[in-house]
C-alpha cells in the first residue's frame, strides 16, 4: 500500500492561507505527530495504545513492584511509585485552522481504507482517521471519488493541551516525548503492562497512553481474549499464526495518531500478558516469529467466532479487491453438504443450510440463533432519516453474497428506503449476530431473523478450528483449510516495512 510516513507528513502540511481564517492563521488537514517505527523481522515493537483521547481528566500512573521513572523530550528525569498528570489549556502562539475534506462516517477500517485507497487512486493524498468513527481526511476541496460524497470540515483552534506532572514543588509541564519505564511492572485497567510506555499527543488534540511492546508479549495479552485459553493446542497455535500475521498487516491502522494498534475491539482484544497460562505460552512459543503469508506479504488475516457452517468471502463482508485465499465453501467434511452447493443464492438454501447439522464448529452457541426485532431497532439504524421514510419499516434483503449472507439490505418505509450494505448492517442492526440469517414477518411491525454463525464469517472460524483440532488436525492443515494458498512463512522472510505502511 506504500509508506504513511510521508503522507501524514504531507497532509498535515501548514499553509499560510491570508483571510480564509483569519490574517496569519495556520492551516491543517489535521494535527501532525510523528508516526511509529515499522514493525517487521529487524523491528518486532508493537506501539499499542492502552487508553486513548486523554486529556479531560487527570491520570494517575501506578508502579507495581518498583517505582516509575518518566524522563520528557527537555531531559527531565522524575521518579514514583505513583505519577500524577493533569492537562492545561494553552493558548497558542498562532491560531490554527483545520479544513479538509472528509468521506464517511464508515462502519470499519476496512472500508475506510478502501475509500481512501479510490482518492488515492485520483492523486488525492488521503489517510484514514478514527475520530469517533473511522473516516478518511484529505486536502480541503479534494474531488470526492466515484460512489462517494466528501464533506468539507472547518474548526478553528485558539488552543492546545500540555501535560503536566506532579512534583514536590508543584505542576511542571512536560515536552514530548514522555517516555515512562516501569521496572516492576505498571498497574492498569485490572492487570500489570512491563512496557516501556509513552505519553503522546494525538491528531485531535488529545493525548494517548502508549505501550512499547514486545510482538510475541503483546500475542500474550491477545490469544487468550480471542480463542479462550481451554481451547486445544493446534487451535491456540493457529489463532497465535494469526494474531502475529493481523497486527503485522495492521500496524499502519492508527498513523495518523502515531501508534500501530489499539487494545480493544477495533483491533484485537489485548489485556495484561502476564495472564497467559502455559497453554497458551506453548502455543506462541511453538510458532514464534511464523506469519501467514501470500505472495511474501502478510495476508489480511481476519477471523471471527463462528461461521454457521458455510466461510464468507471477503467481498461479502468489506468492499475489498480479491483475495484468491479468503474464499466461501462449505465448512464441513469433504465440503460437501445434502442438496447444497455454493452460490447460495436462494432464501430456501438458506433455510436448507440453517436446518442441517454436521458442519464444523456446530456446537459454537451461535451457530443457530434467532432474533425477533420490532420497530425501534430499525429506527436507531435509520437516525435522522428515521421519520422521512416513516412506519412501519420493513426490513428487505436486497442481495445475498455466494456464502448466502446479506450484502444489502434495505429498511423501507412509506417514504422511501435505506439500503445497508455488508458491514454496515451488523453495525447498524447490533442484535444481529452475522449477515447469514433469514427474516420472517411476524405481527405488528415485527421481524423474526433466523440465522447462523456469530461475525463476519470471513477467514478462520474460531469455533472450526476448535472442533478440527480435536479431531486431531494440524496448526498447518486447520490454517490450510480455511486460508488455502497461504503459507507459514518466518517473519524474517518477508520484505521490511516501508515506513508504517502494511495491509494487503
Amino acid at each position: 500500500m506504500g509508506t504513511l510516513r510521508p503522507l501524514t507528513a504531507l497532509l498535515a502540511l501548514a499553509l499560510l492561507l491570508p483571510g480564509c481564517q483569519g490574517a496569519g492563521a495556520q492551516v491543517l488537514t489535521h494535527l501532525s505527530v510523528p508516526a511509529p517505527p515499522p514493525v517487521d523481522g529487524r523491528q518486532t515493537r508493537l506501539w499499542v495504545a492502552l487508553a486513548a483521547r486523554l486529556g479531560d481528566a487527570s491520570l494517575t500512573l501506578q508502579g507495581d513492584q518498583a517505582p516509575l521513572s518518566l524522563r520528557d523530550g527537555a531531559g527531565r528525569q522524575i521518579k514514583g511509585q505513583r505519577l500524577s498528570f493533569r492537562w492545561r489549556l494553552q493558548t497558542r502562539p498562532q491560531p490554527l485552522a483545520i479544513r479538509r475534506s472528509v468521506l464517511g462516517p464508515f462502519s470499519s477500517f476496512e472500508t475506510a481504507e478502501q475509500a481512501a485507497l479510490a482518492w488515492r487512486r485520483q492523486g488525492v493524498e488521503a489517510i484514514v482517521a478514527h475520530p469517533s468513527d473511522w473516516e478518511v481526511w484529505a486536502p480541503a476541496n479534494s474531488e470526492a471519488p466515484a460512489g462517494f460524497s466528501a464533506r468539507l470540515e472547518q474548526t478553528s483552534s485558539t488552543q492546545e493541551r500540555r501535560l503536566q506532572v506532579s512534583t514536590p514543588s508543584g505542576w511542571i509541564d512536560l515536552a514530548e516525548p514522555v517516555t515512562v519505564e516501569a521496572p516492576g511492572g505498571l498497574r492498569w485497567d485490572g492487570g500489570v503492562f512491563a512496557g516501556p510506555f509513552r505519553l503522546q499527543s494525538d491528531a485531535y488534540g488529545s493525548w494517548t497512553l502508549v505501550e512499547q511492546v514486545p510482538l510475541e508479549r503483546y500475542l500474550l495479552g491477545v490469544v487468550p481474549h480471542e480463542i479462550g485459553a481451554g481451547s486445544p493446542p493446534a487451535a491456540l497455535a493457529a489463532q497465535a499464526v494469526l494474531a502475529r500475521t493481523w497486527a503485522l498487516g495492521n500496524q499502519h491502522r492508527f498513523a495518523v495518531d502515531g501508534y500501530h494498534l489499539c487494545a480493544d475491539t477495533q483491533c484485537q482484544v489485548y489485556s495484561d500478558p502476564r495472564q497467559a497460562g502455559a497453554a497458551v505460552r506453548q502455543a506462541i512459543a511453538s510458532t514464534t516469529a511464523q506469519v501467514l503469508a501470500w505472495n511474501n506479504k502478510p495476508i489480511h488475516a481476519v477471523y471471527h467466532a463462528s461461521n454457521g457452517g458455510v466461510s464468507a468471502d471477503e467481498d461479502e463482508a468489506w468492499r475489498l479487491p480479491e483475495l484468491s485465499y479468503l474464499e466461501p465453501q462449505l465448512d464441513r467434511p469433504g465440503g460437501r453438504a445434502p442438496g447444497l452447493s455454493l452460490p447460495l443464492d436462494q432464501q430456501q438454501e438458506i433455510e436448507t443450510l440453517l436446518a442441517q447439522g454436521g458442519a464444523y464448529g456446530s456446537a459454537h452457541p451461535y451457530f443457530r440463533w434467532q432474533r425477533v426485532l420490532g420497530q425501534e431497532p430499525f429506527r436507531r439504524a435509520l437516525g435522522a432519516r428515521a421519520s422521512a421514510i416513516g412506519s412501519p419499516i420493513q426490513p428487505v434483503v436486497l442481495e445475498r453474497g455466494p456464502s448466502g449472507r446479506v450484502v444489502r439490505l434495505a429498511l423501507r418505509g412509506p417514504g422511501g428506503q435505506m439500503v445497508l450494505e455488508r458491514d454496515a448492517i451488523r453495525r447498524s442492526l447490533r442484535q444481529l449476530p452475522s449477515t447469514l440469517f433469514v427474516i420472517d414477518p411476524m405481527a405488528e411491525g415485527r421481524w423474526r431473523f433466523r440465522g447462523g454463525g456469530f461475525g463476519h464469517g470471513a477467514g478462520l472460524s474460531q469455533a472450526g478450528a476448535i472442533d478440527l483440532a480435536g479431531r486431531g488436525w494440524t496448526v498447518d492443515q486447520i490454517l490450510r483449510h480455511y486460508y488455502p494458498g497461504a503459507q507459514l512463512l518466518p517473519l524474517d522472510r518477508l520484505p521490511a516495512a516501508e515506513g508504517s505502511g502494511g495491509g494487503s
